[in-house]
């Protein structure tokens, strides 16, 4: 069998990591289109993985979007009518679900945002199967949806795939001793992003302040930082990462997926930012994991520091095993949708349980 992996961000490279060694493994051929966005390129290298970059992001807003969506859909139909793949799969899927109509190739579409209105609405009718969280409350093709118990991270970091190591952690960045604080300010150049704003420079500044004296701080910004801030960059290893924060005492960020990453890890994250997801709000409300912050107020902001600083480890850990308990091994039903597909829907819920 012949897979397209369209990757378009360097969380789509952690979420296909495992599931492309595993249909490796059973012998499939894998052709992966790549975008330069951020480290996605350094990860899939770093990762010796083959990959045919197609397109990079612009520099934002729906115009610098709509031209990459056209060059991109040219670019990959073009790679699509040469190595005519039987299945195509990706994280949000534009891509894929345009050129997968014209060519008659079925797409997968991963995905996990429902505020991204714009390119759902694009993508969605278009798509071979629309495949989410349980925790997803947006709109979906009604007879081209499935459903399943877990989160994008589970695909990567489910403790079938990943073991954090202390020492890998403190050789990229983790204090020895001590807590360590991990922040992450993002650029607001996705299409999901149009409209929204990111962190003061006086938040910022007031959060460091608060944090210093605490322990170890560590920042991984898409956007540039102050001088004053940029000793605080992280300067590890972005494929290492993952060790760093398993052992971080709390995570800040404009990121839901690296607050989500904590969460599967057991590791307490607030995600500050101006629009929510399913997935951050289930890990709040079913496993206390996640702090969701709308109003981007320091008042708030620290009363929801010093809550979760509050806990002992223990609390966190228990958390994290109740996660672990309801949700599956994600990476494993990715293949399964792939190497199956298309199936009846009722063949995947067999799969769904944990």
């Amino acid at each position: 069998m012949r897979v397209l992996i369209d990757i378009g961000h360097p969380a789509h490279v952690h979420f296909f990591q495992r599931p492309i060694q595993l249909l490796q493994a059973a012998g499939h051929e894998i052709i992966i289109t790549s975008r330069d966005k951020e480290c996605a390129l350094e990860l899939l290298d770093g990762m010796g993985l083959e990959h045919h970059p197609l397109s990079a992001l612009g520099k934002g807003g729906l115009f610098s979007l709509g031209k990459e969506l056209v060059c991109r859909d040219l670019a990959l139909l073009k790679v699509v009518k040469k190595s005519r793949p039987d299945v195509m799969a990706a994280i949000g899927g534009v891509f894929i679900a345009h050129v997968g109509k014209l060519t008659g190739v079925p797409s997968l579409v991963f995905y996990d945002t429902e505020n991204a209105t714009l390119q759902n609405a694009i993508t969605y009718p278009l798509a071979s199967a629309v495949i989410v969280p349980d925790c997803y409350h947006a709109w979906l093709p009604k007879r081209r949806h499935i459903r399943y118990h877990g989160y994008h991270e589970l695909s990567y970091l489910h403790p079938n795939h990943f073991t954090a190591e202390r020492e890998v952690a403190i050789a990229n960045g983790l204090s020895n001793q001590g807590n360590t604080f991990f922040l992450r300010l993002v650029s607001w150049q996705a299409n999901h992003d149009v409209g929204e704003n990111g962190w003061s420079e006086v938040l910022l500044e007031k959060l460091i302040n608060k944090l210093t004296p605490l322990g170890k701080v560590l920042i991984s910004s898409e956007a540039p930082l102050s001088p004053a801030m940029e000793p605080l960059r992280y300067q590890g290893d972005i494929n290492q990462v993952h060790h760093v924060m398993a052992f971080s005492t709390l995570f800040i960020g404009e990121s839901a997926t690296m607050a989500s990453e904590c969460a599967v890890l057991g590791v307490p994250a607030i995600y500050a930012a101006e629009t929510g997801r399913g997935y951050t709000t289930q890990q709040e409300h079913r496993f206390g994991l996640v702090k969701n912050l709308h109003t981007i107020e320091w008042p708030a902001l620290e009363t929801c520091i010093d809550e979760l600083l509050a806990h002992p480890k223990s609390h966190w850990q228990q958390a994290r095993q109740q996660l672990l308990d309801e949700t599956i091994d994600v990476a494993q039903f990715v293949t399964h949708c792939i190497t199956t597909f298309p199936a009846p829907l009722q063949h995947y819920q067999s799969t769904l349980e944990p």
